[in-house]
C-alpha cells in the first residue's frame, strides 16, 4: 500500500475530482485545507505587503492505494492540477506498512 499526498490549488479541485473518479476502482480521497508559501529563493517579492501575506490557500489531498495504482493516480493529480505557474503544488508518495478499515476491521495491507 502507498499513500499519495499532494498540495494543490483549491480552484483545481473539481478537475481533480473528475480525474480521480475516472480511474477504475479508485478507492477515495481525503481533502484537508492547508496554507503555504513557495521557497523564497524562487519568487521575487515586490513589496513589504507581499512579504507579510505570502501564505496562500491550498488543499492537501491524501489517497491510499495499492502499489499498482500509484502511477495512474499520481499522473491524474498532476494533469488535473498543472497550470505551469509557481504554486501549482507538489505530489509525493509514502509507504504504508499496514491499513485497517474501521467499519469491518478488514486489514488491507
Amino acid at each position: 500500500m502507498k499513500e499519495i499526498r499532494a498540495i494543490v490549488r483549491p480552484n483545481r479541485l473539481q478537475r481533480l475530482r473528475d480525474a480521480l473518479r475516472a480511474i477504475p476502482n479508485f478507492p477515495g480521497v481525503t481533502i484537508f485545507k492547508a496554507e503555504g508559501f513557495t521557497a523564497p529563493a524562487s519568487v521575487n517579492k515586490r513589496s513589504v505587503k507581499d512579504e507579510l501575506t505570502d501564505f496562500t490557500d491550498k488543499l492537501m489531498v491524501c489517497v491510499l492505494v495499492p502499489t499498482d495504482m500509484v502511477d495512474p493516480v499520481r499522473q491524474a493529480i498532476i494533469d488535473a492540477c498543472h497550470t505551469g505557474q509557481i504554486g501549482d503544488g507538489l505530489v509525493w508518495v509514502i509507504d504504508i506498512e499496514s491499513m485497517q478499515r474501521i467499519r469491518d476491521q478488514q486489514v488491507l495491507s
